[in-house]
């Protein structure tokens, strides 16, 4: 009678080793296309681009500054732990969104996934008000997007006379100028130079001397961009007095705003200063 031949094992421990080496390797790349910068710990592989000139929300920051990125529903947030506020904040407006319908929230709130998140209370009989960066305005067009904009990873201490005045006006006219260009980029924050006006609450939220603002319109029959200082306080002169390039801007915070665009093009955008001209864009695109 023949012998039965010994049967091999299914997994020998070389081929076990060889699947276990796989296997790490596989996890090791995907947990490298979840951050695809150090700037942005967490920002998904995959975002939605304008098909001309890639991701225009992204913004290159000085790596020594603190930041968790996060992306919400309608908005791209890089938060900066250490002082409890954000170090922008980036979004799209398109003329359908300037139009939304969906009431405002009101309910501020922390981010318990945020770490370095300010609370509530810190804002509390401090003087200062929860100002918006991403404006609840500029989120009607989805119950989600317009509950976000009320964490506080978008809020910064502002001066009433800055949040109530030329702050809600930059915001009122971005939405004109959405609604007359079809679609603008807008990315805001507070200036976070190391010089405080104070810290607030139990959290020491940094209160910001100043706040900046930049737009672009680079699918514009002319191609037009602006940027914007602010005072923490009444902005006095008017947003005219308050407009400068978006090179001046970069040069106030260290920051790269809009890279993504062809170097020329991004040239011509961040030295402009032309007031007039988004001053007259009407609300009919």
């Amino acid at each position: 009678m023949a012998r039965r031949k010994k049967s091999t094992p299914l997994f020998t421990p070389s081929k076990i080793i060889v699947i276990a080496i796989i296997i790490a390797g596989c996890l090791f790349i995907s947990r490298s296309k979840a951050s695809t910068d150090d700037n942005h710990p967490g920002q998904p592989a995959e975002t939605e681009s304008n098909a001309n000139f890639g991701y225009l929300l992204d913004v290159k920051i000085p790596a020594e500054t603190p930041s968790f990125w996060k992306q919400y529903r309608g908005m791209d947030i890089s938060f900066n732990p250490e002082a409890h506020i954000p170090n922008y904040v980036a979004w799209e407006l398109t003329a359908e969104e300037a139009d939304g319908k969906e009431p405002r929230a009101n309910s501020f709130r922390a981010d318990s996934d945020v770490e370095g998140c300010a609370e509530t209370w810190d804002y509390s009989y401090s003087g200062y008000d929860r100002g918006h960066m991403a404006p609840a305005g500029d989120m009607k067009w989805d119950k989600k997007a317009m509950e976000e904009t009320f964490y506080l990873t978008n809020i910064a201490p502002q001066d009433k006379a800055l949040n109530t005045g030329a702050w809600r006006t930059r915001e009122e006219k971005c939405r004109v100028w959405a609604r007359s260009l079809g679609h603008i980029y807008i990315v805001c924050g507070p200036v976070i130079d190391g010089n405080p006006e104070e810290y607030i609450g139990d959290t020491r939220v940094y209160v910001p001397r100043k706040f900046f603002k930049v737009v672009i319109a680079p699918d514009a029959p002319q191609p037009m961009g602006i940027g914007f200082i602010m005072p923490n306080s009444k902005v006095e002169g008017g947003m005219q007095k308050a407009a400068v390039t978006i090179d001046s801007v970069e040069s106030l915070t260290g920051f790269d705003f809009f890279h993504s665009l062809p170097d020329e093009l991004e040239r011509d955008i961040e030295s402009q200063c032309n007031f007039n001209r988004w001053a007259t864009l009407t609300k009919s695109k």
